[in-house]
């Protein structure tokens, strides 16, 4: 038990350790993520209606999305996004790595008579001959890779362009980044039945790395036949930090935002 809690409590090197195919993969974490995506009450997973539909506005007023425009969303999830673009007329292709969200999306394609290609892989891995004048990594995804991870995704992103097409993207803030505490809680099922449908204890300690930018929420989870951690990561940015990184993969940033609704750009808004 001592050497056990001695792991829960310690503070790993910056994204040393990698559990994504466990938050996407897991059937039943899958199904309850699915839950998060759809519900229009909170932004634990996706963002709420009412902004997907005012970002949905700003990127067909800003990037003419419409008839003939390629348009892919990396990390599409449910298809929130890509239905909505599909609907103005896009070519939309999606891409995510968990099955069950794009069987859902999916099936709203059908429903709604729409001609979308969804993909079911890992964004870091995508390959294709396709071209896209506008691409979408929404809800920070970008914050959650390692920083390999990023320059890999970046280079498959400047790959995948088009002759002058745009990228899309959102991150957080070193605002955001100045809010968060570290801290340590334990205790028995805090999240419900998010993790798991069976009774189980957890540990969730929240670790801050300064000179890193990063945060990590760290969870435990004992049940009575498993024991699993689940490692989020979260890389936090200004304009500078993140220039470079784009400027690293051949990129050049243009115009800088609050969101991704189009809101002017605030120095001090969670998020860029």
């Amino acid at each position: 038990m001592y050497e056990q809690l001695i792991h829960i409590n310690e503070r790993p090197l910056p994204f040393s350790i990698d559990t994504a195919d466990t938050l996407w993969t897991d059937p039943h974490i899958a199904r309850q993520m699915l839950k998060a995506h759809l519900n229009p009450n909170t932004d634990s997973a996706s963002r709420r209606p009412t902004f997907i539909e005012a970002s949905v506005n700003w990127l067909q007023e800003r990037f003419n999305v419409g008839p003939g425009t390629r348009l892919a969303d990396f990390g599409c999830g449910p298809g929130l996004y890509t239905t909505q673009l599909a609907q103005l007329g896009a070519q939309v292709t999606g891409i995510d790595f968990s099955e069950n969200s794009l069987r859902y999306a999916k099936e709203t394609a059908v429903s709604h008579h729409l001609a979308i290609d969804y993909i079911h892989t890992n964004y870091l891995n995508y390959q294709s001959e396709k071209r896209f004048d506008l691409i979408l990594l929404i809800y920070c995804d970008f914050c959650a890779l390692s920083p390999v991870q990023r320059q890999q995704l970046l280079g498959i992103f400047r790959q995948h362009l088009a002759d002058g097409g745009s990228i899309v993207l959102d991150v957080h803030s070193l605002v955001e980044f100045a809010r968060f505490e570290e801290g340590v809680r334990y205790g028995r099922c805090q999240y419900g039945d998010f993790w798991t449908d069976e009774d189980y204890f957890d540990f969730i300690n929240q670790f801050k790395y300064d000179a890193e930018r990063v945060t990590l929420d760290k969870y435990t989870l004992f049940t009575a036949t498993r024991t699993f951690e689940i490692y989020n990561w979260l890389q936090h940015f200004d304009q500078a930090s993140l220039t470079n990184e784009f400027a690293a993969s051949g990129l050049a940033i243009n115009d800088w935002y609050a969101n991704d609704a189009g809101e002017p750009f605030d120095p001090q808004s969670p998020n860029i």
